[in-house]
């Protein structure tokens, strides 16, 4: 498999979470995948080990996941000769959780998802990390 490079990274990370789909437990399911320039570098689909309450609370604890990876990511490229790494894009179908990702005011309701929220505020603030919505249906 060859895998072509151009010297510069432009990194998407797609996510989608399926909220309490499986018909028989009703845990989530999420995947991603995550191309380089075009080139699938990694993908992943894992049923939940623990019940979400809501589509919000399993998709925010999904994409601080994601956030951890696309540090992880951004660190090894440069051993990969990725010498320029663009900002990193996440791209997810849930437009509550962009807004709370991108909100700095926290209501009540959202709490339980304070620490996760943190540290994906950071990466936005700092611009290391960009989020983006994108319709499935």
């Amino acid at each position: 498999m060859l895998y072509g490079s151009n010297n510069h990274a432009r990194v998407v990370y797609y996510l989608k979470t399926d909220w309490a789909g499986s018909p028989f437990d009703r845990r989530s399911t999420f995947g991603y995948c995550v191309p380089i320039d075009g080139n699938l570098i990694s993908w992943k689909s894992k049923k939940q080990s623990v019940m979400a309450r809501s589509s919000t609370e399993v998709e925010h604890r999904d994409m601080t996941s994601t956030f951890c990876e696309l540090v992880w990511l951004k660190q090894m490229l440069p051993e990969l000769q990725f010498r320029y790494v663009t900002q990193m894009t996440l791209i997810c179908d849930n437009q509550t959780i962009l807004h709370i990702s991108s909100n700095l005011v926290f209501q009540k309701r959202t709490k339980h998802i304070e620490v996760n929220y943190h540290f994906i505020q950071e990466k936005i603030v700092f611009e290391d990390i960009k989020i983006e919505f994108v319709n499935i249906k």
